[in-house]
């Protein structure tokens, strides 16, 4: 059984991975009405790996005992100037996300709930891919500027990204 502080805490963080998602879809949206098949891809699959990530929560809270209660998602943006912009947003969203799956890992800790650190170990590690991907697309949008035929060849290059099923959800 799991603590009522944990449960808690694990709808929330259901919340968070379901706007995660929403925010994803509409960057994605954005660069897709821009012209920007390769942007709108590499967003796309975002969206579908957020989506995944609240489903491997949903699962587990599921598989010790709790309840899952889906909340209102709030609204999101919807433009961006720039894919520079964008990713930069990116970064930062995955830097709050970090924060609470932390907080989710020191509430765990504090209560004792071994099952939930464990299950979470693998998010921590899902979240330093996260960030160091959105930073070295940083790196390269900062390194082309405003270079036409650059944002193309990163654009052509980002729409070969395929969709990986997140690994607790492989195979299931």
């Amino acid at each position: 059984m799991i603590s009522k502080k944990i449960e808690e805490a694990l709808n929330a963080q259901i919340n968070a991975e379901f706007w995660s998602a929403y925010l994803y879809l509409s960057m994605s949206a954005n660069f897709a009405v821009k012209g920007n098949p390769g942007f709108a891809n590499w967003f796309n699959i975002q969206f579908k790996e957020e989506q995944d990530h609240a489903q491997i929560f949903i699962k587990y809270l599921l598989s010790r005992g709790g309840k899952v209660v889906l909340s209102p998602i709030e609204a999101v943006k919807t433009e961006w100037e720039s894919p520079l912009d964008a990713y930069k947003d990116t970064l930062e969203h995955e830097k709050k996300v970090t924060s609470m799956i932390n907080n989710l890992y020191a509430l765990a800790s504090a209560e004792n709930d071994y099952a939930t650190q464990s299950m979470l170990k693998w998010f921590i590690d899902e979240q330093v891919e996260e960030e160091e991907t959105a930073q070295g697309l940083i790196d390269s949008l900062t390194m082309i500027k405003d270079n036409g035929f650059g944002i193309y060849m990163l654009d052509k290059e980002l729409s070969a990204r395929t969709y990986t099923q997140a690994a607790p959800l492989a195979g299931k």
